[in-house]
């Protein structure tokens, strides 16, 4: 550990009342954007409890403040729901750890912002559904998400990243790309550019329904991956939502579909022989299941019907956005090697291909689980 972030933990151990003696911290996880701890502190009882300690990204968030509003606001309003089902709000929801002078977050002396969560203790965090058991149980927590917070005002949430499931806008950001060539790399890229460029009008269909009030405006959480489900280690049950950096105003078609796209498949992110990678459609079957069980009735007809919309359109977005960062010179996604982004959109194209042929396919498989 660096002795800058020595220095800022120390600080943090300084701003927060853990409720003992810190012993120490550890890093934790593997996530890549925000930089986490585990903080180990020995009560006076002699018991040892576990925090969650973020220093949020600075480059990826420039407002903490309104961060952490949204994430207190949601969990706030989870924790009711979750006590008046008679559950346990300590599980069930992650609860922001106040300062010992009552606020979300700390700012220690180099400008870095940090927050605290008690840690849930008794799950797992699994990097991928490994059994369509596993990846139902998380379409139950996700769609139990939708359910809690179908009453929240999502347009009083901030966007902390603008335009993150504008499709529209990510086309937008494409054809600028495109334009440019400022590599050169066009030429390479003729048979993805040619299929964006097919499907200009589908990046307009989930959009153009929220502007004419079709789809309502939800709490969304925008990253809706198993690995954002804390699983309960006896049950291999999802638990609680976790990493709600992401959650602003959305549609809940995105979340689901967001799942799909990385969970309805089996083949890595970037393969390169894509005939390895196939859209399973027993496994969006199992997934829309535990979703449509978990969400309880709480989505309107219209947003059933745009389901497998929201499939196809966050593949097809994700897909874009590898081509135009392949385009512009690899600044955004990081790539281990040349030409990995253009074979991540590649898949992804792939699995849209495959998605338009299952069409009336996933169509049904909604209507079997909204009855």
């Amino acid at each position: 550990m660096s002795s800058l972030a020595e220095q800022s933990l120390q600080e943090v151990f300084a701003a927060y009342d853990l409720g003992g003696e810190v012993a120490g911290a550890l890093r934790y996880g593997k996530g890549h954007i925000n930089d986490t701890f585990c903080a180990y502190v020995q009560t006076p009882e002699g018991e040892c409890r576990r925090f969650i300690l973020q220093r949020m990204s600075a480059a990826a968030f420039k407002h903490p403040d309104q961060l952490m509003a949204n994430i207190v606001g949601v969990t706030e309003h989870l924790r009711k729901k979750i006590v008046a089902a008679g559950g346990d709000p300590e599980r069930e929801t992650l609860s922001v750890h106040p300062t010992r002078t009552g606020e979300s977050f700390f700012t220690d002396s180099e400008g870095g912002a940090w927050r605290v969560y008690p840690f849930v203790e008794n799950t797992l965090c699994l990097q991928s559904a490994e059994t369509p058991e596993l990846f139902y149980a998380s379409a139950q927590a996700f769609g139990r998400f939708q359910a809690m917070l179908s009453d929240y005002p999502a347009d009083t949430l901030f966007e902390t990243i603008e335009k993150f499931h504008d499709t529209e806008n990510r086309y937008r950001n494409f054809e600028k790309a495109l334009a440019a060539d400022a590599l050169g790399r066009v030429a390479a890229a003729q048979p993805e550019i040619q299929f964006v460029l097919a499907h200009k009008a589908d990046c307009s269909v989930a959009l153009e329904a929220l502007r004419q009030g079709k789809l309502p405006l939800r709490v969304t959480h925008n990253d809706t991956k198993l690995n954002n489900v804390l699983m309960d280690k006896d049950t291999l049950q999802g638990i609680c939502i976790i990493d709600l950096d992401t959650v602003m105003p959305g549609l809940s078609i995105n979340d689901f579909g967001d799942s799909i796209r990385f969970g309805a498949n089996h083949s890595a992110e970037d393969e390169r022989d894509l005939s390895r990678v196939n859209f399973d459609i027993e496994l969006y079957d199992v997934y829309t299941k535990g979703f449509l069980e978990g969400a309880a009735g709480a989505l309107t007809e219209a947003e059933l019907e745009y389901m497998p919309w929201g499939a196809k359109l966050m593949t097809l977005e994700c897909g874009i956005r590898f081509l135009t960062d392949y385009l512009e010179g690899d600044h955004y996604f990081h790539t281990q090697r040349e030409g990995q982004n253009l074979d991540r959109c590649r898949t992804q194209f792939k699995l849209v291909r495959d998605m338009e042929a299952q069409w009336d396919a996933m169509q049904d498989v909604v209507k079997k689980y909204a009855r």
